[in-house]
């Protein structure tokens, strides 16, 4: 057990989101992908900046409420993301979970993203470790 790596963990087929990107594009991506959050890139895939479901949730409220307009991922996303290393080991990022850290932590490496680590691939591999539970690697779509 310690010595998996959050790259062996880690999700890596999904698509980051650019800066700019319309809010509502941004959530479409969120719930297709079965995610709380997502880092945001710029065009050499350095990540800038990460979005959350409650950051979204926040500004469609307020943009709705006020009949403001469509906001980008820019005006709301966190502009310094908790980061992890891919040799950060799996029973660290565990034990850092339990302290109120993000639930989805950027991958990164030479200041460039290779993926991300959510906390359901943390339970899915502790459960088929530990207690011998099988289950997929990432999230099925509906």
């Amino acid at each position: 057990m310690r010595s998996l790596k959050a790259s062996d963990i880690m999700w890596n087929h999904i698509e980051p989101v650019r800066l700019g990107t319309p809010l509502p594009v941004v959530v479409k991506h969120l719930l297709q992908n079965h995610v709380t959050g997502l880092p945001m890139v710029d065009d050499h895939r350095k990540v800038v900046g990460f979005v959350s479901e409650q950051d979204c949730i926040h500004a469609l409220l307020v943009s709705s409420y006020h009949s403001e307009g469509e906001p980008s991922v820019d005006d709301v996303m966190m502009r310094e993301p908790v980061m992890i290393s891919p040799e950060m080991s799996v029973v660290d990022l565990a034990q850092a979970l339990g302290r109120g850290k993000p639930k989805v932590y950027p991958v990164q490496e030479h200041g460039r993203l290779l993926g991300i680590v959510t906390r359901t691939s943390i339970l899915a591999e502790l459960a088929r470790v530990g207690a011998g539970i099988d289950v997929g690697r990432f999230a099925e779509a509906d």
